[in-house]
Order: structure tokens, then C-alpha cells, then sequence
């Protein structure tokens, strides 16, 4: 007997294969099997899809290629992991065996059935229990959200102060769940790899190294394989990841945390630009877990949610033990000379801390030594010559590294248009602020005399394997005085010793042309804040400095009061009569092309042939424009934006759309793709 099944494979974005394609099978297969086909002249991984989403039943008039392998020692992905990528392809626009193969890790592709045999081994049965570390009473506040979240259900927001102990709360909603199911599991996810570490170790000592397993892109094919192969299993009862274990196969799956739940960086911003903190609201009412989002700034979206009801949110405004949230301290930059990097105060401020033994952060979000180098005779200045972009002047490598499109090049002796040797670093980076505070604190002493020592955390010193975890551990041990860092640094870090955070050029986001730029300030400003005084002893004197030639901007006032709630509610109104999100919907469709006016006269036609097509009367098209930084890697690209007052009416709008978007394509063009719930326009 010859079966006809549906199988979906990784097909590329923009062919008009998006659907599973038919393949023949001497015996049936469940939904859910991962098998080989073949396609054209390559042999892909697939996976069998739902009878529903075939094509056609009844025999075809060609044909069938037959498949030309099963994975048989891997169970079927369940129905409602299918469900979820189901979703995520159709709300984000993307093809189903894109989104589907994506979420497999890469190793399984090239793996025979007896390699897949051997690697399940490994991970076969449920892990033996293992004594982990005894859990601390929680706080009042702590026992009152665990009390509320076990007795609810849904989706809620614990909105906790930095350093009120939401990891605790974590740990111990997971391990109540354990008590009550011991066969069930939990996912916890960060926002960037770099936070994963701590909290690896954190729930390793409460629940034991068997049972838990990290998922993210920072790890290598074998270690993902076989982390996928212990959650798919049963085997690892708790994930830790990044956006990408949103699709961790988990059958067990019974909770699902999201921790700073606000981070940008759980939007995907390339391929199939998914939102995994919204996939796990959604995926939570698939598999009936319980979703639990964190944070101490909470995106409005997820904000606005609580107030409509939609959310239960949770409260925890204290810190623990008796530590105190820092004193917020504004320094008048108009004020000070011209050209001043760090304020007299401000300095001094920061010896004293390293005085009294204690410890530093500035941050800075802007890594490379200078922005930009300029020649002082002419107009010369380091452009990229492939991006609509400047080249950021390197120091410790003497390049000119542009940070878009990767080019590099050794810093000229000369301007390369009038031979002038005077070219000079115009702006500042970390590695130009660590030089400064060196040369600005060298007569600076520790308590047992020694020279200050301080250390930079950024994309650039962080790249080589391990070597974020030695600098976090050199932080941790008080052997650095003053950390010196980009963003990275001021999110989730658990500084015993730090009691004063310095922000400089902060005003660069107070009057961007992104609506959201306000939100992402803020949400930076209270989280950096947060790494301050979280060691109750010292609590009393830590403060946060921002550097400001707007210090009566509404946003500091709500910023030296911790009022996140007040901001909220601003920022809301605002959003309100302006018809934003929460309160819209968006889509952007991007477009890259040879040139900038191929790029918008793409958009220009798709926009022109939209008008007939459902629900284009309740959708808003605006007129195409050059994206921020327009061409990358010699590709011109362009925007275009879609509103509606209706996420159902936007949505059946792109997906009839989409097909015109398909027939559009002219010579010429490079790609498209469309992006929905944009974060940045």
C-alpha cells in the first residue's frame, strides 16, 4: 500500500512554496514524524504535517517522489507544537516549513537513524532526582505573588522592583509545580545569551544538573542537538533559552516563564520576525501552562493588557532584606564647560565609591573608541563605503570597523582625499570612555593603596568563547572598580558590590523620530539603575547619575521617583489619541534592491495594486521611505508602513496581500519581507 503524505521542508522565504509539499510513503506516518525527502537535487530534513494541510487527497496526475528516510527513533512532534508553528507562520507572514525547520536544531539534519539512536541513548527516561539546594523563605511580598499566581490562571505580570527577588519567585513556581507533577516541565527564558550563565547556575544548584538544559544560539550544533533531544524526551525538566526556545519540543510542558519580559531582543529581527514573548502567551493557552512575564519595566503592551484584564498582575515594589532602590541624581550638562565628558561631580562621586572599596558601572551605548574619525582640513570623514553608514574608529586595533555590513580597514596615516596627517576620533565609544576614566582617575588609590583598576564589557571584548564569564567573574570577585560598558551590562546582573551607576549621553533617545524610543529609555535608565545598592549594607548610599542637558524632560521626573506606573500612564495617553500600539496595529514591509528607487517603486506598485483586496479599507498604507540607514552591504533599502485600527482586519489584509507581493517583484530586486508588530520604524 502506498500512502500519500504532507510534508513540510525548509522552502526559501519568497518562492510560492510555503505550504507542505506531497511526497509518497510505503507505510503511514504519524503527524509530527521528521523524515528525509528529497527537493530538486538536495535531501532535506522534513516534518510529516496534519492530512488537513495537503494540497490534494485524491491521487495526483504525476508522480509522487517517494521519501527517502524516517527518523524513527525521535517521537512525532506533538499536535499542539504544530499548532504553535502553524500560528507563528501565518501571523508572521512566513512560510511553514521556514518557521517549522527553524525551530529543529541543525545537527538533526545531517543525522543518520543509527546516529539518532545513539544520541537518544543519552537522554533516554526521565532524569533520577537529584538534591538540589534548599530554597530560602521567600519574602512577604514573594509568598503573596507565588500564593496568587498558583491560584489563578492564565497569563500574569510580576511586576517587581530590581532586586525584589523575581528569580526566586521563578524557582519556586517551578519547583511547586514539580511537588505537585513530577513528570512535568518549565520553560525559562532570557533575553540575550549573556544572562543565561547565571541563571544556568542558579537552577542547576536548586534542581539538580540533570535535569536542566539551556537552549540558545551562543551553544554548538552537538550541545543544541542534544539539549533539544533532553527537552523533546522528557528528560530535562526545566529549559533555559533565549527567543529561539519558544519552540523547544517540551510534551510536558506546564509553565512558561519570560523573564524582562520588556527586551527588545525577543523580536527576531531577521528571517521570520517572530515575537517570542508574545508566542508564549499564545503558546501558554495551547498547551494550558501557565505564563509568567517579569520585569521591573514592563513593555506597555504587557502593561495595558494588566489594566484591561487580560493579565494578572503581580506585585512586588520592595527590594529584599532592607535594601533601598538608589537615589537618582541629575546633573545639569548646560551647566558645565563645553566638550565635558564627565562632570566634576560626578567624578568625584565615583573616587569616593573606589575610596571606600566599593564599586562603579558607566554605561555608555556606543562600543569602538570613536563613532566616527574626520580629517581637520577638509570634509573627509570614515564612511563606509558599502553602507549609508560611518565606519566606528577602533583604537586597540587601529581599524576603522563598520558595524552594519562588517567591512575593515587599517586607519590611514593620511586623509585619503588631501594627505592631511591630522585626523582626529570625533565622539565617543567605550573604549574611548575606559581611556578617559584611566587617565581622569590615575591619581585615584583602593583602600590598601593600589591603582584603580577598571574594565570594559561590551560586543568587542566579550566575542572569544568564555570570556564574558571571566569578566563577570572578576566583577563578582571586586577585583574591577569601575565597569565601563554598553547595555549589555545594565540588565539582569545580580552586582553585590556596585553602588553607583553613571548614564552618559542619554539624551540621544528623548526626541526620536520611534515612538518606542521613550519606552526602550526608560526601561534602560530603571534597569541600570537597578544594578545599584542591591546589597542591603551598602543600599543606603547607592545613587544612579544620568548626565542630561534636559534634566526637566518628564521622563527624569518619573525616573527619579521609580515611578514606572506614572511613565506608564503617559506614555499611554499619549499612544491613545496618537492611535499607537496598544492601541494599533502594525506591519512594516521592508524591501531591498539595487537602488533606492527600485526598492520604493516596489513598495509604490504593491501599495497601487492593494486597493481592491479585503480589508484595504481598514488599513492605513503610507507612502514608502528610505529605511534609517538606507543602504547596507551596497543594498538600498526601503520601508513601508501598514496601520490599522484592528489586528484581525491588518491580518487578513497581509494575507491576501501577500500574493501581491509575490507577483510584484520586478528585476532588480533583492528580497522583501514583511514585519509584523515592528519594534523599530
Amino acid at each position: 500500500m502506498t500512502c500519500q503524505l504532507s510534508v513540510v521542508v525548509p522552502t526559501p522565504a519568497h518562492s510560492t512554496l510555503g505550504g507542505p509539499l506531497s511526497y509518497r510513503s510505503e507505510f503511514p506516518l504519524a503527524p509530527g514524524t521528521l523524515v528525509r525527502v528529497p527537493l530538486g537535487r538536495r535531501e532535506l530534513l522534513g516534518v510529516v504535517w496534519d492530512p488537513e494541510a495537503q494540497f490534494d487527497n485524491a491521487a495526483p496526475e504525476y508522480e509522487l517522489k517517494p521519501i527517502a528516510g524516517v527518523l524513527d527513533g525521535i517521537a512525532p512532534l506533538t499536535a499542539r507544537w504544530r499548532e504553535l508553528v502553524s500560528f507563528a507562520a501565518s501571523y508572521y507572514q512566513r512560510g511553514l516549513g521556514e518557521v517549522a525547520l527553524m525551530a529543529l536544531p541543525p545537527q538533526l539534519r545531517g543525522l543518520s537513524a543509527e546516529q539518532v539512536a545513539r544520541r537518544m541513548k543519552r537522554t533516554a527516561g526521565p532524569a533520577p532526582a537529584t538534591a538540589g539546594q534548599i530554597a530560602a523563605a521567600p519574602t512577604p511580598e514573594q509568598a503573596a505573588a507565588l500564593d496568587a499566581f498558583e491560584a489563578g490562571t492564565g497569563c500574569f505580570l510580576l511586576f517587581g522592583a530590581t532586586g525584589s527577588g523575581k528569580t526566586e519567585v521563578y524557582l519556586q513556581a517551578v519547583q511547586r509545580l514539580f511537588e505537585r507533577e513530577p513528570q512535568a516541565q518549565a520553560l525559562v527564558m532570557v533575553p540575550e545569551i549573556n544572562l543565561t550563565p547565571q541563571l544556568e547556575e542558579r537552577f542547576v544548584a536548586r534542581f539538580g544538573a540533570a535535569d536542566v538544559v539551556s537552549l540558545h544560539s551562543g551553544m554548538t550544533h552537538p550541545q543544541r542537538l542534544k539539549s533539544w533531544l533532553a527537552a523533546h524526551s522528557g528528560a530535562a525538566r526545566v529549559v533555559l533559552g533565549t527567543r529561539m526556545a519558544v519552540f523547544a519540543s517540551m510534551p510536558g510542558l506546564k509553565l512558561i516563564v519570560v523573564d524582562e519580559e520588556h527586551d527588545p531582543s525577543y523580536k527576531q529581527q531577521e528571517g521570520a520576525r517572530y515575537s517570542a514573548r508574545d508566542l508564549a502567551v499564545y503558546r501558554g493557552r495551547l498547551e494550558g501552562a501557565k505564563v509568567l512575564l517579569g520585569s521591573a519595566t514592563p513593555s506597555l503592551e504587557s502593561w495595558q493588557a494588566c489594566e484591561k484584564g487580560r493579565y494578572t498582575r503581580l506585585v512586588m515594589p520592595s527590594r529584599i532584606g532592607q535594601a533601598q532602590l538608589p537615589k537618582v541624581r541629575l546633573v545639569d550638562m548646560n551647566l558645565q564647560p563645553h566638550k565635558t565628558v564627565f562632570s566634576p561631580q560626578l567624578l568625584d562621586a565615583v573616587s569616593q565609591r573606589i575610596a571606600r572599596g566599593e564599586q562603579s558601572l558607566v554605561f555608555l551605548n556606543r562600543r569602538g573608541y570613536a563613532p566616527v574619525l574626520a580629517c581637520t582640513a577638509c570634509d573627509w570623514k570614515s564612511e563606509c563605503p558599502n553602507c549609508s553608514a560611518f565606519r566606528v574608529f577602533h583604537k586597540i586595533d587601529r581599524t576603522l570597523r563598520c558595524h552594519h555590513c562588517g567591512f575593515t580597514e587599517r586607519v590611514p596615516r593620511a586623509c585619503p582625499l588631501c594627505g592631511n596627517v591630522d585626523i582626529a576620533p570625533v565622539g565617543r565609544g567605550t573604549e574611548r570612555l575606559e581611556e578617559s576614566l584611566a587617565q581622569l582617575l590615575a591619581g585615584t588609590r583602593r583602600p590598601g593603596g593600589e591603582p584603580v583598576r577598571i574594565a570594559r564589557m561590551d560586543a568587542d571584548t566579550t566575542r572569544l568563547k568564555g570570556s564574558l564569564e571571566v569578566q563577570l567573574a572578576q566583577v563578582h570577585a571586586g577585583e574591577v572598580d569601575v565597569l565601563v560598558g554598553t547595555q549589555m551590562i545594565t540588565k539582569g546582573h545580580d552586582f553585590r558590590r556596585i553602588t553607583l551607576v553613571a548614564a552618559l549621553n542619554a539624551d540621544s533617545a528623548l526626541f526620536s523620530a520611534d515612538f518606542r524610543a521613550p519606552e526602550r529609555l526608560f526601561g534602560l535608565l530603571m534597569q541600570a539603575a537597578g544594578r545599584a545598592g542591591r546589597d542591603a549594607i551598602q543600599s543606603g548610599s547607592s545613587e544612579m547619575w544620568v548626565q542630561t542637558f534636559h534634566p526637566t524632560h518628564p521622563l527624569f521626573a518619573a525616573l527619579r521617583q521609580h515611578d514606572y506606573p506614572a511613565f506608564a500612564a503617559q506614555q499611554l495617553k499619549e499612544r491613545e489619541q496618537a492611535g499607537m500600539p496598544p492601541f494599533g496595529f502594525q506591519a512594516l514591509v521592508r524591501a531591498d534592491a539595487r537602488t533606492q528607487e527600485g526598492a520604493q517603486a516596489f513598495l509604490a506598485a504593491a501599495a497601487a495594486a492593494a486597493a481592491g483586496i479585503e480589508a484595504a479599507d481598514r488599513v492605513m498604507l503610507y507612502s514608502p521611505v528610505p529605511m534609517s540607514v538606507q543602504r547596507v552591504a551596497n543594498v538600498e533599502r526601503a520601508q513601508m508602513l501598514v496601520e490599522s485600527a484592528s489586528r484581525a482586519a491588518l491580518q487578513r489584509f497581509l494575507a491576501a496581500w501577500h500574493p501581491v507581493l509575490q507577483a510584484t517583484r520586478e528585476k532588480g530586486m533583492i528580497r522583501w519581507a514583511v514585519d509584523v508588530d515592528p519594534l523599530a520604524i
